[in-house]
């Protein structure tokens, strides 16, 4: 590895370790024991939820809900719409969805997984009446009719339906799900209340206290957020990674809101559009029941919900691009790929391969492996170019070597004498760096690619449970700094395998890494054993296979790439270029170069002219001036 080639690989690992500062999950604060946590506030049983839960009396109901006050009272019951993916449970006191399960997914502890229940979320809608009282629809009791079979075209499911009489009129929420179907229609009427509704807009209110489902509670909680679409096709969310409050007022119409529990979404979407709207997120690290709290409020226009046009879609599902790209524009943002060139390389590239893979292969840690080979197959020409280039540096290290001991410790001019070096035998210093950083885009999307594929979600592979997140096979009865309470076997593994190929690389050129460099050549590799320890199994499983073939990879090119061929082509090119002028990048530089040594040779010739560098001489001697120097 030659000089040239170290520095740009340096560089690179500097970026990589600045890429990794901002994305790594960050570790939750020690707080005191004795705090009492925000879970028990909401916990079926204490004073306070049963004070909220607790129902209206007649006379504080008429004093509170005025004309609706007559569809206060009642008894909260429960009904279910189900299907092969979805079973919602809803209650009676307020027509309201209470709970969602996901019936083809379970905790990483294995138990069913609830995206919703009683105790972590609440749906709420409230308007506002013409003589001041603010409604809520969990106010009120709604009649539940049995669920229907429904039909539309090719499409079939159930359909249910929560009726509230009140004030002349009545509420009417209808449910639709549809069978095989992770999306549940939502249509919200109002009847006959024209004279007892006010025109404000109706508020639409998502409060979700997310419990932890996945083994990394950091990752669970760093990648818990939540993401709307403006009507004017614009992607927002909030900081995913954040433990302090977020908060963000959105005064533009919105098509759809989602709260994102990492690996799972809850969503509804508009059939027309929501006038604006507003979110936040709370973490409290001493809660040992909710890894983060979210907060989603809408606004309906009134007239949508008198008219019936207030027509809306749930999506509670998984987080799974191909089945998102089909529900609305956009909503496959929730999967979140990187920012801009890696989301790309990753939707248009990997996600493809990585599909066309699973179809024929069961074992998601051979399509890891198979994906590299792949990726190494149409990335060999970059590969080869780069180490043709260090072949060439090698090849000329004598003449290189020559420069410096002629020039001592000028390194200006070592400088300006390599590349006239290099110029003259058609060797561009660039041409090895270049081909890596070509790679780059493919190395950073793997980082966001491996923690947010559902693919791998619970996946095993060999030792791994879950490929998702970090594998834990050594489990240490302490904490460690910076490595946590864990070993990774594919990280420790991705480290010895780095170790070989540097010191494999330093065997072939060992003049090239010298000093603190090959210290530092050794160093990067254990760094990153701390930095990746608690990252997916997947991705470090994806670098100990990426490395192997590397070293393949350097074997068969050797066979290729002739030491002594090379010599002959760059004698060849000398004798081409031997009245050729530098052009283009190489002509700048040297201009550059020698620009830049004529100011130092000035500013040298400044300082023998200054009176204060020899006392006790009258005047200084400048060659050739062209004018006498004064004395200040």
């Amino acid at each position: 590895m030659d000089r040239n080639s170290a520095t740009g690989l340096f560089l690179i690992a500097a970026l990589l370790l600045v890429y990794l500062y901002f994305f790594k999950p960050e570790a939750p604060k020690e707080t005191p024991a004795d705090k009492p946590t925000s879970a028990a506030a909401a916990r079926p049983g204490t004073p306070a939820a049963a004070a909220v839960a607790a129902p209206l009396d007649s006379a504080a109901a008429a004093r509170t809900l005025g004309a609706f006050a007559g569809a206060a009272m009642g008894t909260a019951q429960q009904t279910q719409l189900q299907n092969g993916n979805l079973t919602v449970t809803f209650s009676s006191k307020g027509g309201r969805v209470e709970a969602v399960r996901l019936n083809k997914y379970k905790t990483f502890f294995g138990k069913p997984l609830d995206l919703l229940d009683a105790q972590s979320a609440q749906i709420d809608t409230k308007f506002r009446t013409t003589t001041g009282q603010t409604v809520r629809l969990s106010d009120l009791y709604f009649q539940p009719t049995a669920a229907q079979p429904f039909a539309e075209g090719d499409k079939k499911g159930q359909r249910l339906s929560f009726v509230a009489s009140a004030a002349g009129g009545q509420i009417e929420q209808v449910y639709t799900l549809f069978d095989n179907s992770y999306e549940m229609g939502y249509d919200l009427r109002f009847t006959g209340l024209q004279q007892t509704m006010s025109q404000e807009p109706l508020t639409y209110t998502f409060v979700d206290r997310v419990r932890q489902t996945e083994q990394d509670v950091k990752q669970n909680r760093n990648h818990t957020t939540i993401n709307h679409y403006l009507v004017d096709d614009e992607h927002g969310a909030l900081t995913e990674a954040s433990e302090k409050p977020e908060e963000l007022d959105i005064a533009e119409p919105l098509k759809w809101a989602a709260h994102k529990h990492d690996f799972f979404v809850a969503g509804i979407i508009a059939q027309d559009k929501f006038s604006n709207g507003k979110f936040n997120s709370t973490v409290d690290l001493a809660d040992t029941t909710f890894i983060k709290t979210l907060s989603t409020t809408l606004s309906i226009p009134a007239a949508d919900a008198q008219q019936g046009k207030a027509s809306f879609r749930y999506y509670f599902g998984p987080n799974s691009l191909p089945i998102l790209q089909d529900v609305t524009p956009g909503f496959d943002r929730n999967v979140f790929l990187g920012w801009g060139l890696f989301r790309w390389v990753n939707q248009f590239l990997i996600l493809p391969v990585f599909h066309t893979l699973e179809k024929f292969i069961s074992s998601y840690g051979i399509i890891i492996a198979l994906l590299v080979v792949l990726i190494k197959l149409v990335t060999w020409p970059l590969t080869y170019k780069t180490y043709e280039s260090q072949a060439k540096m090698k090849v000329l290290k004598p003449e290189i070597d020559a420069i410096k001991e002629k020039a001592g410790d000028d390194q200006m001019k070592v400088q300006q004498e390599t590349m006239k070096l290099y110029s003259s035998f058609g060797v561009s210093p660039l041409s090895g760096c270049i081909p890596t950083l070509l790679t780059m885009p493919i190395l950073f999307a793997m980082f966001q690619f491996f923690p947010n594929a559902i693919e791998l979600r619970q996946e095993h592979f060999l030792w791994a449970k879950d490929l998702s997140t970090y594998d834990d096979l050594i489990r240490l009865p302490f904490e460690v700094p910076f490595l946590g309470n864990h070993i990774s076997l594919f990280t420790v593994l991705m480290t010895l395998s780095t170790l070989l190929m540097t010191w494999q690389s330093n065997q072939m050129n060992p003049a090239a890494m010298q000093g603190p460099m090959k210290f530092y050549s050794y160093l990067m590799p254990v760094v990153f054993m701390f930095v990746l320890n608690s990252f997916a199994s997947g991705l470090t499983w994806y670098y100990l296979v990426s490395n192997l073939a590397t070293l393949g990879q350097q074997a068969l090119t050797r066979r290729f790439v002739d030491d002594t061929k090379i010599r002959a082509q760059l004698e060849a090119n000398k004798v081409k270029n031997k009245d050729k002028k530098p052009s283009g990048f190489g002509a700048r530089l040297q201009d550059a170069m020698r620009a830049a040594q004529e100011r130092d040779a000035a500013t040298n010739r400044s300082a023998s002219s200054d009176p204060d560098a020899d006392a006790g001489t009258s005047a200084t001697v400048v060659p050739k001036p062209k004018k006498p120097t004064r004395r200040s």
